[in-house]
This record gives C-alpha cells, sequence and structure tokens, in this order.
C-alpha cells in the first residue's frame, strides 16, 4: 500500500482517538425492555431485553408516518376522511367523513396528538384500504431488518400479533430521523394547523435539552412506551422503552449515559486528498488519491481502530476524476464499522501514440 496514503488516513484517526470521552458511569431503568442505540452507526450502547416481543401501542405510528411518506410523498395532497376512520378507540382528531385535510396536518395530528383516527385516514388515503396498508408496514419492517415485528393495525391498538421489540423500534426510530420532513414533525412542539392546534405528547422536548423527537405510547396492556431521540454536536442517540412507569427520568438518564461515553469520531473527511498514487501509460507519474465519503463511528474510550487499503499498486491510464480506485475499510476488533471508496482526484490522461 502506499506509504504517504497509509499515513495521511492514520492521521486522522489518530485525531479521532485523542479526542474520545471518557467513560459513563452504569445505568439501568424500570422498563421492562429498553436500548440505546447511536443513530449514524446503529451501535448499541445499552441493552436490556431489547430483542423480547412486546406490545408497543403508539410508537406504532412512527411505522404508520413512515410508509405513508415514502409511499405518499406529497404531504400537501388532500385527504378525504373515510368513514372508517370516524369513531376509532382511544385518542382521536375526532375527525368527520369527508371532512378535507392535507396529509401534513394529519401526521402532525398522528405524530404529534397521537390521533389513532388520523392513523385510519392516512392508511385508507394512501393504499385504498388499512389492510393493504399495513401489509405495506410489514413489508417496510422487513426491509429495515425487524425481524421481532408484526403490524395488525396503524395506530398501535392492542392485539395478539401486534409487536415489536426495542432493538426494532431503534431501527424505525433511526429511519424516521433520515426522512427530513418526518423528522421535522416530530420535533415540532406545537403547531396551529387551520383551526386546529396540536400538541406533542413528548415531554422530553422541553425536559431534555437536545431532544428531536420522536414518539409516545401507551395502553393498558403495553403500558408506557416510548420512542425518542436526542443530538448533541455530531452524536444523535434513540433510546426505547417498553412497558416503563418512569420512562422520562429513564430516557434522560440513558442520553446522559450515551453521551458520556462516546461521540461519533471522524475517521475520514469526504473529499479530502491523502496522497498519490502511481499511473502506468499516463503522461502523468501519478494521481491524487480522495477519500470520496465521510466516516464517522461512535468510539469508546481505549479503543483502536484499524485502517485497511484496498488500492492496486498502479493504475492504468487514462484515469478520469472521480473514477473509484479503491476503497479503504475501518475495523474495530476486526468487526468492519465503516468504509469509503478511494476516487482518482483529477484525471490522468493516457500517453499520446505516434
Amino acid at each position: 500500500m502506499p506509504k504517504r496514503l497509509w499515513n495521511a488516513l492514520w492521521a486522522a484517526v489518530f485525531c479521532a482517538l485523542l479526542c474520545l470521552p471518557t467513560r459513563a458511569g452504569a445505568v439501568s431503568t424500570s422498563a421492562q425492555a429498553a436500548i440505546l442505540m447511536e443513530a449514524g452507526s446503529g451501535r448499541v450502547l445499552y441493552a436490556q431485553g431489547e430483542h423480547q416481543r412486546l406490545p408497543i401501542a403508539s410508537t406504532t405510528k412512527l411505522m404508520t408516518a413512515l410508509v405513508a411518506a415514502e409511499r405518499c410523498p406529497d404531504l400537501s395532497a388532500t385527504v378525504t376522511v373515510d368513514p372508517a376512520a370516524v369513531g376509532v378507540e382511544g385518542s382521536s382528531l375526532y375527525l368527520k367523513a369527508g371532512e378535507q385535510r392535507s396529509l401534513e396536518e394529519l401526521l402532525y395530528g398522528l405524530l404529534l396528538h397521537s390521533g389513532n383516527d388520523a392513523a385510519v385516514a392516512i392508511a385508507v388515503h394512501c393504499a385504498g384500504d388499512v389492510d393493504t396498508f399495513v401489509g405495506w408496514m410489514n413489508e417496510k419492517a422487513q426491509a429495515l431488518g425487524m425481524a421481532d415485528t408484526h403490524f395488525e393495525n396503524p395506530n398501535g391498538l392492542d392485539a395478539p400479533t401486534h409487536y415489536s421489540s426495542a432493538y426494532d423500534l431503534a431501527l424505525l426510530g433511526r429511519a424516521v430521523l433520515e426522512n427530513d420532513a418526518l423528522a421535522a414533525i416530530a420535533a415540532t412542539r406545537s403547531v396551529t394547523l387551520g383551526t386546529r392546534s396540536y400538541a406533542n405528547h413528548n415531554k422530553l422536548l422541553w425536559r431534555y435539552p437536545g431532544c428531536v423527537g420522536l414518539k409516545t405510547g401507551y395502553t393498558q396492556t403495553a403500558g408506557r412506551t416510548l420512542v425518542s431521540a436526542a443530538r448533541r454536536g455530531e452524536t444523535t442517540l434513540v433510546a426505547v422503552t417498553l412497558n416503563d412507569g418512569n420512562d422520562w427520568a429513564d430516557h434522560a438518564g440513558l442520553f446522559d449515559y450515551g453521551f458520556g461515553l462516546c461521540r461519533s469520531q471522524l475517521l475520514a473527511r469526504g473529499g479530502k486528498v491523502v496522497g498519490t498514487a502511481k499511473v502506468a501509460g499516463s503522461v502523468l507519474p501519478g494521481v491524487e488519491i480522495a477519500v470520496a465519503d465521510e466516516v464517522r463511528y461512535p468510539l469508546l474510550a481505549g479503543e483502536q481502530v484499524a485502517a485497511r487499503w484496498e488500492l492496486p499498486k498502479v493504475l492504468t491510464a487514462p484515469v478520469l476524476a472521480g473514477d473509484r480506485v479503491g476503497a479503504v475499510i475501518f475495523t474495530l476488533d476486526g468487526r468492519e464499522i465503516g468504509r469509503s471508496d478511494l476516487v482518482a482526484a483529477r484525471w490522468a490522461p493516457r500517453n499520446a501514440k505516434g
């Protein structure tokens, strides 16, 4: 491997290791199941019964919102409330059959006020009927790797085969945060749209600095359920508790623990030129090589990152700017934690013939 490339990249890794926080103290919760996950990498920082299948109440609505936003991306579209949405038990926006609201407003009512009728109205609008929409929810769960999840409805009302796990809900929370429109809605404390005002049930938005959502839930069977997220600098954490009577305090404790334990560390900066590789058959003796994408990972105190290069000893002309010429792979204890392509930073033309 080119020595200059190796030295340049390891200088970046070394700087990241110098910035590591100290280890935080122990943490525990009152929940039946709980998890704390770093959102960017999916690294689990704390877990307790995280794969146990449990009722999840209105945290279900995170999946309802995600499927709706992906299947019906025009949030300004007008939704005509279907009669099936009227009189749904539990928390409600008190929608009337034939009433017209924008999809965006219904999503606010879904995620802030937790309207069960809004969930049904959204499902029928997007899919034509609730059963088809719930099928989409289960397809999306499978695509996200939510192996311990099955949905029976779009609102989270108790059903024998409606369940998820703390781990799966953390995966769902990460996906919702990646959708800019939904992330903005979930982080809203209160909003007035038309003649209706909605206040977010998530008290952590007021109580915990940096909280950015996401969704509360409660039924008598599920108990109190909560998926929340908080951001500090470049680090975003997702916390989940299921059947937890002390969830506000537990989530604050989990976030304090997580932010004290690690920070998202920059391992490679996208676009940074890290060295030069030889080029055979070119008018230029070599071409500058750059890291294509930023690579970050949450590291704990004392952890050592290794970098492996996949790059030919000599490139063959012509090489175009932006051409993939190799890759750098970061590992921790032998496990891959991130990678980026290496690309040519400039053009290396072939020697002229004749």
